[in-house]
């Protein structure tokens, strides 16, 4: 409550809008649910808000030729992710229930269950691309103890519900400002932790996202060479049916020093996001 006291008058419209569209969304069955959440986030939320000139502006970035009707046609599937993805959160367990059995691929579950067994902890290198809440609930289902960091929404009055909604999928959660010492404790205990890497830090590195230079924060593999464990990358690719996912836990990043293995986390994730472009979030000024 304290937080929200402090929330401006327009934090507190821009959430009264919010609630209330989740509200009316939530009395809509779990698929078209989702889906209109999409079509209302591309066709309503990016134009109005201006978010689209953002997506136009980074993918010109990395590509001058691009060509516009291929702006057009990622910038939507781009808002439709979105809008998907934040009904996906506020469904709470319905969302759980339909993706928790998705089965997990990829070379790096084997390191995963090894780790799980032998109580050993493991960094998982997390983006903003497709839901990640889908791996999370993965995760969950198998048995693993899993937390995840996040950053507090600068909208106090938002800030609240969205932490309490990301908790009904799965806790721990630790605040990245606040809370890193009680993250340190679970890491230890043998849980795996969550760590973003694909977001503009003011305190990272210069490295490089699609040829262009991007801060780019270390901690997740200098995490993982301190304490010597695994630095798992894994995504959640949403399926052409909108609603389900494939959960892919990619090899451990091999141990060098942290600036080479976090090249290698965006030299990763650049080539799965170029398999699809609308999945990752090309809203975030990333390239500052």
């Amino acid at each position: 409550m304290a937080s929200e006291d402090r929330a401006t008058i327009g934090d507190r419209l821009l959430n009264g809008l919010f609630v209330g569209l989740q509200f009316c969304l939530r009395r809509l069955p779990y698929r078209q649910r989702i889906s209109l959440s999409g079509w209302f986030a591309s066709r309503a939320l990016g134009p109005l808000s201006g978010v689209n000139r953002r997506v136009r502006d980074n993918l010109l970035l990395i590509d001058p030729t691009i060509e516009a009707s291929e702006i057009r046609a990622i910038t939507k599937a781009v808002l439709n992710n979105f809008g998907r993805s934040l009904a996906e959160l506020y469904s709470g367990q319905e969302f759980v229930e339909h993706v928790q059995d998705t089965p997990i691929e990829g070379p790096g579950l084997a390191h995963l269950d090894q780790a799980h067994a032998a109580g050993r902890p493991v960094v998982l290198a997390a983006s903003h691309f497709g839901n990640y809440d889908a791996w999370r609930s993965a995760l969950f289902r198998r048995g693993f103890r899993v937390g995840a960091i996040y950053r507090p929404m600068n909208n106090k009055a938002f800030n609240g519900h969205y932490v309490e909604a990301m908790k009904r999928i799965g806790e721990p959660l630790f605040a990245r400002d606040t809370e890193l010492r009680q993250m340190l404790r679970f890491l230890r205990s043998g849980g795996m932790v969550a760590f973003g890497f694909d977001q503009a830090a003011h305190q990272g590195e210069t490295l490089t996202f699609f040829g262009q230079p991007a801060l780019t924060p270390t901690s997740a593999a200098e995490l993982a060479l301190k304490l010597d464990v695994d630095l798992v990358p894994i995504y959640a690719i949403r399926q052409p049916d909108g609603v389900s996912f494939r959960v892919i836990a990619e090899a451990p990043i091999p141990h060098s020093n942290a600036i080479d293995m976090t090249q290698a986390l965006n030299d990763q994730l650049e080539a799965v996001v170029r398999e699809n472009m609308g999945q990752w979030l090309w809203l975030h000024r990333r390239w500052k």
